[in-house]
C-alpha cells in the first residue's frame, strides 16, 4: 500500500510541481545564461534503485564539470571557488535540484528517498552502505535535513540505510516539510552528526543479517538451526582494514 501511494503522490506531485514552477524555471534559466557561458541544464549520470544508472538533471552552477573527486565530501561547498555567481544563490536555496522533479516524473527518482551519488562512489561502498539502493533516490532524504554536506560520507549512509527501514508516508511528510524549512534556514543550523555507536550498530545489523543468510543455507529449509557456517564473517572481518569509524564531531 505505501508503493503504491508513494508512486501515486510521486506522479502528481511532480507533475503539478513543474506546470507551477515552469515560471520559475525560466526566470533560473535565463539568469544562467546571463551570467556565465555554457549549458543551461546540467546532466549526470547517477546510480538509482537496484544499482541502475540513469542520468540526472540540474541546474547548471558551477563554471566547469571537472570537480576533483572526493569520496569523503560529495557535497560540493558553498564557498566552492568554481561556483558561478548565480550559481551560489541557486545552491543555496536548492533550486538546482527542482528540475529533478522531470526525474520523479519519468520513474527514475523520488521526490524523498536518500540522495544519488556519481557512479565513481560505488566502488568506495561498504557493503552495508548499498542498502541504500533497495529503494529510489530522492530529491530529498533524511540525510539532507540532518546536516547534509556538514556530514562526512558514512553518515550520509547511515541517515539512507536508516530511512529504507523506517520509510513511511508519515515520514515521507515530515522530511518533505523540514526540507523547506532547511532551504529557508539553511542546513548548518539542523546538523545531527551520527555517533560511532549508532554507525556501529547498522553496520552488526546488516553483519547479522548476511549471517543469518549464510546459516540458513548451511541449516536447510527445515528452518531447524544448522551448524554455525564457515561462511559466517566477524565484526572485523566485515569492516575491513581500511574502514574508518564515523566520529562524532
Amino acid at each position: 500500500m505505501y508503493k503504491f501511494f508513494k508512486s501515486f503522490f510521486d506522479f502528481v506531485f511532480s507533475l503539478l510541481g513543474i506546470i507551477i514552477l515552469f515560471p520559475l524555471f525560466l526566470l533560473v534559466g535565463l539568469l544562467i545564461a546571463l551570467d556565465s557561458r555554457g549549458p543551461i541544464v546540467f546532466k549526470q549520470e547517477r546510480v538509482g534503485k537496484d544499482q541502475k544508472i540513469f542520468k540526472m538533471y540540474k541546474f547548471r552552477t558551477m563554471k566547469t564539470i571537472d570537480v576533483p573527486f572526493d569520496v569523503n565530501h560529495p557535497v560540493i561547498k558553498n564557498n566552492n571557488q568554481n561556483l558561478t555567481r548565480v550559481g551560489k544563490w541557486i545552491r543555496r536555496f536548492k533550486l538546482d535540484e527542482f528540475l529533478q522533479l522531470l526525474n520523479v516524473l519519468k520513474g527514475d527518482m523520488s521526490l524523498i528517498g536518500p540522495r544519488p551519488l556519481k557512479v565513481e562512489y560505488l566502488e568506495h561502498y561498504e557493503p552495508w552502505e548499498l542498502q541504500k539502493f533497495d529503494v529510489k533516490p530522492g530529491m530529498s532524504g533524511l540525510a539532507q535535513v540532518r546536516g547534509n554536506g556538514h556530514l562526512s560520507s558514512k553518515e550520509r549512509s547511515y541517515y539512507d540505510v536508516e530511512y529504507t527501514k523506517i520509510r513511511s508516508l508519515k515520514l515521507d511528510a515530515e522530511i518533505l516539510f523540514k526540507t523547506i524549512i532547511v532551504m529557508l534556514g539553511g542546513e548548518e543550523k539542523f546538523i545531527r552528526h551520527v555517533s560511532e555507536k549508532n554507525m556501529r550498530r547498522v553496520v552488526i545489523n546488516h553483519m547479522r543479517e548476511e549471517n543469518s543468510i549464510n546459516g540458513r543455507g548451511k541449516g536447510g529449509k527445515s528452518g531447524k538451526r544448522g551448524k554455525k557456517s564457515k561462511n559466517r564473517i566477524s565484526y572485523e572481518q566485515y569492516r575491513g582494514e581500511n574502514m574508518k569509524l564515523c566520529k562524532t564531531k
